[in-house]
């Protein structure tokens, strides 16, 4: 019995490592899909690492964009606003970066699409851990 309780909890957790997921956010904007993703689930204090892929109306990926991750935490008592930025890297068909989320709440996200003349805005929130 003991053996099995033992078996049971290893089995457990294999399978939730193995499912972990990454934190993800998809959402139209400005005429593109764009599906974001955070390599923890949730977030956590320190380094994150943040994919964005970008298509157009005919699902095709969009290569030719500048694109800058803008991550901020409001002001609190006691504490001035955090406002960071950092640029992406184009690896293949994806934009990659690295978000360093200096310490634990709400987080609000701006992934900025600059391309032929205009800036497109995915907003959203994460909460770090």
């Amino acid at each position: 019995m003991k053996k099995l309780v033992v078996f049971t909890l290893i089995l457990l957790l294999t399978a939730g490592f193995a499912y972990a997921k990454d934190y993800e956010v998809k959402k139209k904007a400005g005429g593109y899909d764009v599906e974001v993703k955070i390599d923890k689930n949730p977030p956590v204090v320190g380094n994150n690492n943040i994919t964005v892929e970008i298509k157009d109306t005919a699902g095709k990926h969009v290569t030719d964009a500048k694109v800058r991750v803008d991550y901020s935490m409001p002001a609190m008592p006691g504490m001035p606003p955090m406002n960071y930025k950092t640029k992406t890297k184009l690896k293949g068909n994806k934009y990659i970066a690295k978000m360093n989320l200096s310490m634990s709440g709400s987080w609000n996200i701006a992934v900025k699409i600059s391309r032929s003349g205009k800036t497109t805005t995915v907003k959203f929130n994460v909460d770090a851990r």
